[in-house]
C-alpha cells in the first residue's frame, strides 16, 4: 500500500483534532479518554474514524446546533436499540442544553413511529444515573454513588415529592 501524501495525512489530523475536541465538549473528557486509552490495536482504528468522521467532520458542519444533533441522535439510537450509545448521547444532549422535557418528547416520538418496545428501553436507559437524568432530577454520580439532586425550582410539587421520597 501506498504512503499517504503529506497533505492527507494534515487532513486527517486537522479533522481528529477538531473532532476530539467537540467528542470532549459533548461526551465529556473521561469517557473519551476512557474510550481511546482501552482501545486495542484492533479497534483503535475505530476510534480514530469515530473521532474523525463523526465528530471532527459531521459535528462541526454548520447548519445544526449541537443541541439539534443530540435530539437527532437520541431518537436514531433509541429506534436503532443502541443502548450503550443512547446514553452517552442523553448525557450529551444534556451538556449540549437539551432538557429532561426535549429529551422525553424525543423519545415519545420515537415510541409512535418506531416501537412501543423501543420507546420503553429508551426511557429506561435514559432514566439511569449514568444517563443523565432520572425522574425529573438531575443525577450526580461520583463512581458507583449516584445522588439525585433538583435541577430546577420550577420542577414544582412533583420534585418536592421526589426530593420527599428520596430524603424521607
Amino acid at each position: 500500500m501506498a504512503d499517504k501524501p503529506p497533505s492527507l495525512d494534515d487532513a486527517h489530523k486537522r479533522l481528529f483534532d477538531e473532532g476530539l475536541k467537540i467528542r470532549y465538549e459533548v461526551a465529556g473528557k473521561p469517557y473519551v479518554d476512557r474510550s481511546l486509552q482501552s482501545a486495542s490495536s484492533f479497534t483503535q482504528p475505530m476510534q480514530e474514524l469515530v473521532t474523525e468522521a463523526c465528530w471532527g467532520s459531521v459535528w462541526s458542519r454548520p447548519g445544526l446546533e449541537r443541541k439539534q444533533r443530540s435530539l437527532l441522535n437520541i431518537g436514531m439510537l433509541c429506534a436503532l436499540n443502541r443502548g450503550a450509545e443512547l446514553a452517552v448521547h442523553v448525557r450529551g444532549g444534556v451538556n449540549n442544553g437539551l432538557t429532561e422535557i426535549e429529551i422525553r418528547e424525543a423519545l415519545l416520538q420515537v415510541s409512535i413511529y418506531v416501537g412501543m418496545p423501543a420507546g420503553l428501553e429508551g426511557f429506561r436507559i435514559a432514566e439511569k444515573p449514568s444517563s443523565g437524568y432520572r425522574l425529573g432530577l438531575l443525577w450526580i454520580t461520583a463512581g458507583m454513588l449516584a445522588m439525585p439532586i433538583a435541577h430546577s425550582p420550577s420542577m414544582g410539587a412533583h420534585t418536592a415529592s421526589i426530593k420527599a421520597h428520596y430524603y424521607a
